[in-house]
């Protein structure tokens, strides 16, 4: 199974560390553990890695996601999540345009979604998104 992780599970894993009990977060490491094809997106590796002010720290935390590979967005991709922002905010759905990418993402490349964030289960009521719960 192809896994794609969204920042907000990552943000709970990292910055709890071994006190972490959210249901999201406990699934991302039994997924690591158990050997699942656990993938990044560019933006996502941004948004963990520009959250960290010391360099140290910025370089251990960049070693240690550098094991999860990307995804290769292309054209389509990028068409593809402004096709579904129109679509989901024709029927009142709003997420980031960050959010809309994530979600095309994970379609197009046939990802199961690890999130913590809602905007994900109201796009996944209209695309075939498939989302961890």
């Amino acid at each position: 199974m192809k896994v794609l992780v969204d920042t907000s599970v990552w943000s709970l894993v990292l910055r709890r560390g071994a006190t972490v009990t959210e249901p999201e977060a406990l699934q991302l490491r039994h997924f690591i553990s158990s050997g699942e094809s656990i993938f990044l997106i560019g933006v996502i590796l941004q948004e963990i890695l520009q959250g960290i002010r010391n360099h140290n720290q910025f370089v251990k935390l960049g070693e240690f996601l550098s094991p999860f590979p990307l995804l290769e967005l292309d054209r389509d991709d990028y068409t593809f999540a402004a096709e579904i922002y129109g679509l989901c905010r024709n029927k009142g759905i709003q997420a980031s345009t960050i959010d809309f990418l994530i979600a095309a993402a994970a379609i197009r490349h046939e990802c199961l979604l690890l999130t913590t964030d809602k905007d994900f289960k109201l796009m996944a009521s209209l695309l075939p998104l498939q989302i961890w719960h």
